[in-house]
């Protein structure tokens, strides 16, 4: 089963009660059940590996809650989570890459944030990538539009235009492995 890190859980957290303030936040916790209630409303550890079914039960809650259920929302808010994470050393990484080296570089930090989840980045000639990610489950399919968030700010960032993420092999369609197709100028 894959399992993601506290620390993307905590990034999320604050990201929520930043934005709807803790009212709101609490709200969304009384809607939670099984697995996602227990571990969102423990204490949550950065170093520590948690459920992504939990993961997704929670983003769910909060797309109904919050945004009358349209996880297209989820593009914009994973940006703006995704910009204070590329303060320090991933913000120098990004800035100075290239596009293809930030895409590299965004599949090895992905790789961080998941267990039992593999990352393949394909980087072709020209200015097109592909991202395969092995492990992720059909209802697993709200991570698309964090995976696009995150990498339509990195290459924002890095100066990339005209940037496009698709997955092209969505992960709702439960095949072997999801796929996303990155193309920019």
């Amino acid at each position: 089963m894959p399992q993601i890190s506290g620390s993307v859980l905590l990034d999320t957290i604050k990201a929520v009660k930043t934005r709807q303030g803790d009212q709101e936040f609490a709200k969304i916790l009384a809607h939670l059940h099984g697995e996602a209630k227990l571990i969102f409303n423990a204490p949550i550890e950065s170093w520590r590996w948690y459920s992504v079914d939990a993961f997704v039960s929670f983003l769910e809650t909060d797309i109904r809650e919050t945004a009358d259920g349209d996880r297209r929302v989820l593009i914009e808010r994973s940006k703006k989570v995704i910009e204070s994470q590329l303060h320090g050393i991933y913000k120098f990484l990004v800035r100075i890459g290239s596009p293809k080296f930030v895409i590299n570089r965004i599949a090895t930090i992905h790789a961080s944030y998941f267990q039992g989840v593999q990352i393949i980045p394909e980087i072709e000639d020209g200015p097109r990538a592909t991202i395969k990610y092995i492990g992720f489950e059909k209802h697993h399919d709200i991570m698309e539009y964090i995976v696009i968030g995150f990498f339509l700010k990195a290459l924002e960032v890095c100066g990339a235009r005209e940037i496009s993420v698709v997955f092209t092999v969505p992960i709702s369609r439960g095949a072997a492995y999801s796929e996303v197709t990155i193309a920019w100028a």
